[in-house]
């Protein structure tokens, strides 16, 4: 089965992480540690200009932020 996931620059994936209230902490280089009340916090590697894979979107919002599948997908736009 194919991941319904979009793969995502750094930055809309910064975008999408500001808008569930992540803000960044600390930063040091290109990873930064984001923050939001009643969430985990995420370490996050924001090499600029990069493309993050489908599994690497997944991952961070279902398992790092702990958004359900559907709410992920529906955060990242893929239906």
């Amino acid at each position: 089965m194919p991941n319904p996931f979009p793969s995502l620059k750094a930055a809309a994936m910064l975008k999408i992480l500001y808008g569930l209230g992540y803000t960044k902490h600390r930063q040091n280089g290109s990873h930064c540690i984001l923050k939001a009340d009643g969430r985990p916090p995420v370490l996050f590697a924001a090499h600029h200009g990069k493309t993050m894979s489908p599994v690497y979107v997944r991952d961070m919002l279902v398992k790092q932020v702990g958004l359900s599948e559907a709410d992920a997908l529906k955060e990242v736009g893929a239906s």
